[in-house]
């Protein structure tokens, strides 16, 4: 039986037929990021790598940032699980940072290509931003074992924290491993300043 998130959609919930197409054209457009390059990717060279028909791919995905954008939410939210309520909360929120920032750590073209994606304008990209925001709020709520509607000024710094990081690294300038580091020595400091 599949997951909730492998049946869904941005646009629509998926058969398991659907949930399968849409699968190899997330597989298949890393392996064209790693191949040629952001520039390089388009929508139909993807739908060519899954073996699938163009049309078909464009009633899933509306643009490359769409695509794009859907394989980072696919991989953040199989790979940020819940925190470990078992960990003091500072250790709680290091391990949804680190895990945030490594979602897309050794994937090649990946992560450049989802900064690119996650700032356009295209309203899938819209939708799946704030899904991935929202996810990400979550998360950061849970490990401080607060609201989530109304997490505070400690989940705001936090978010905006990871958000300036992710960039960061996505345009070049660190490592996804030296960002978590970073993220995580960042955190400690906000998280002792409430203290």
């Amino acid at each position: 039986m599949s997951s909730p998130l492998i049946q869904e959609s941005t646009r629509r919930r998926l058969t398991a037929q659907q949930a399968e197409t849409v699968a190899r054209l997330t597989d298949a457009a890393v392996e064209v990021l790693n191949a040629d390059g952001f520039d390089g990717l388009t929508v139909r060279t993807v739908a060519k790598r899954a073996g699938v028909a163009p049309a078909t791919a464009y009633t899933y995905f509306s643009s490359k940032s769409h695509l794009v954008a859907e394989v980072f939410w696919r991989r953040l939210a199989a790979g940020v699980p819940e925190p470990d309520l078992a960990l003091a909360p500072a250790e709680r929120v290091a391990q949804i940072l680190r895990e945030v920032s490594m979602v897309v750590a050794g994937e090649g073209q990946l992560g450049g290509a989802v900064t690119v994606a996650l700032l356009g304008t295209d309203p899938d990209v819209e939708h799946l931003r704030l899904r991935i925001g929202g996810f990400i709020r979550r998360r950061l709520a849970e490990a401080l074992e607060v609201d989530p509607e109304n997490p505070g000024p400690l989940v705001d710094a936090l978010e905006m924290l990871y958000a300036g990081g992710l960039v960061h690294a996505g345009m070049g300038h660190l490592t996804y491993a030296d960002t978590s580091d970073r993220l995580v020595a960042a955190a400690h400091l906000l998280m002792e300043k409430q203290q």
